[in-house]
């Protein structure tokens, strides 16, 4: 029987746990210590890790920053000028990726600006399961996968190998970058984008079955086999291997708004599931992480219309759960190839009201996904696959059906959200 341990290193969390060879869960991992024989050996581990992050490490593999991550604005100034500088159309048909704070360009450019020294001294750049595996697995030579190089936005979709315009234009030489393969180490095979994982891992692998995910942030993604990545206005592509892609959109608010509005707001009474929609009068642009997808616009924020002395907790809290689900509206209707819609992540699939609100919102049947940690069984999934075993497609849960008596005021509330975002961001096309 083959087993492989999956890890899923997220923002919030880690998690581990290890599969057998149809996927399915098994004992919960647990830490080898010197003295015990386990005779219950794994054939390979897999990894799922959160995607564009940046470290510099000196001579020794020692971090000279901290983790720069996607929800680090610090360089939209950076993002802005190097998309003046470059064909910015160009690099994301190249790359897959926009000139935008979340990626390693502008990263590596607000660093050369802000910090010279560390970024002169940085004998490496790396991702953090780079970094991870070389502390685990003590050695240097740590492979970067497809899938995490490329959401880099550094890589070129068709050579496969970092991009020689950026890298000149960052003054960045290759040596400085990780080796690009896919090959395993000591058993280890190299991290996935934990995007990625959740598609593979709830079965979304075609252009025609979307994953919706709401974890910390919130993505609508498809995986698919292709031999000519060809990137699409206001999309992310990817690459996930030899063979396949994974392209979509991603939201900077989702988990995290439904935390901060915990935090913030007064406890409120009441179910959103008996309210009727966009009943409170408010327009709510949940961009307070910032803006990925469709605009990536590098210096957006949220913003929240309509308030009056009567407003409430829960107005608010309906109106924040609205706004998400009309953002992912937005990415939807760029990919109308897309036929099911599969919800992923701890974050909505906790709540059944947002996933209803989704599905009204959407006006298509939302399935909810069994799967429990989609991104770890991803991780056991794309090893499984490396050591030649394929995992069946787990099975889906509870459908939300979409109310069509609501499509009306959710078509209202979601022009009224775009002329807000126009105001807020200035963008007179959207």
């Amino acid at each position: 029987m083959t087993r492989v341990l999956a890890l899923d290193v997220g923002t919030s969390s880690v998690r581990a746990r290890v599969f057998d060879e149809s996927a399915e869960e098994g004992e919960a991992a647990r830490r080898k210590y010197p003295g015990e024989n386990d005779p219950d050996e794994v054939d390979a581990v897999g990894t799922s890790c959160f995607g564009h992050s940046l470290l510099a490490l000196d001579a020794d593999g020692r971090s000279l920053t901290p983790v720069l991550g996607w929800r680090d604005t610090r360089s939209a100034d950076a993002a802005a000028r190097l998309a003046r500088r470059l064909d910015a159309a160009a690099v994301h048909a190249r790359t897959g990726c926009q000139v935008h704070p979340s990626y390693w360009p502008a990263k590596l450019a607000w660093l050369a600006e802000q910090e010279p020294d560390v970024f002169r001294d940085a004998r490496r750049f790396v991702s953090f399961p780079e970094y991870l595996y070389a502390r685990l697995l003590e050695t240097d030579d740590v492979p970067m996968s497809l899938s995490v190089g490329s959401g880099t936005g550094l890589l070129n979709l068709h050579t496969r190998a970092w991009d020689e315009e950026l890298l000149a234009t960052l003054g960045v030489d290759e040596e400085r970058l990780p080796r690009i393969s896919n090959e395993p180490l000591e058993g280890w095979y190299p991290a996935w984008h934990d995007g990625t994982c959740a598609n593979v891992g709830a079965g979304c692998v075609t252009r025609e079955r979307a994953a919706l995910t709401i974890g910390t942030s919130g993505a609508f993604r498809t995986v698919y086999e292709t031999e000519t990545p060809m990137p699409r206005p206001g999309l992310f592509l990817y690459l996930v291997d030899d063979r396949r892609v994974v392209e979509g959109g991603a939201l900077s608010d989702g988990g995290n708004l439904h935390r901060w509005l915990s935090d913030t707001l007064q406890p409120s009474d009441g179910s959103l599931a008996d309210r009727d929609p966009d009943s409170h009068g408010l327009t709510f642009l949940t961009l307070l992480g910032g803006e990925r997808s469709p605009g990536w616009h590098q210096h957006a924020t949220g913003a929240l219309h309509g308030l009056t002395f009567s407003t409430t907790a829960l107005d608010i809290r309906q109106a924040a759960l609205e706004g998400v689900a009309y953002r992912f509206a937005e990415v939807a209707e760029l990919m109308p190839e897309v036929k099911e819609v599969v919800a992923t992540g701890g974050a909505l699939l906790g709540n059944e009201e947002w996933c209803q609100i989704v599905a009204d919102v959407l006006a298509r049947t939302i399935s909810a996904s069994v799967v429990r940690e989609a991104s770890l069984r991803g991780a056991a999934v794309s090893a499984l696959e490396r050591l030649g075993d394929s995992p069946p497609a787990p099975a889906l849960g509870r459908a939300f059906e979409q109310r069509d008596d609501r499509a009306p005021a959710y078509l209202a509330a979601r022009e009224r959200q775009r002329q807000l975002y126009r105001v807020a961001t200035g963008d007179e096309t959207s």
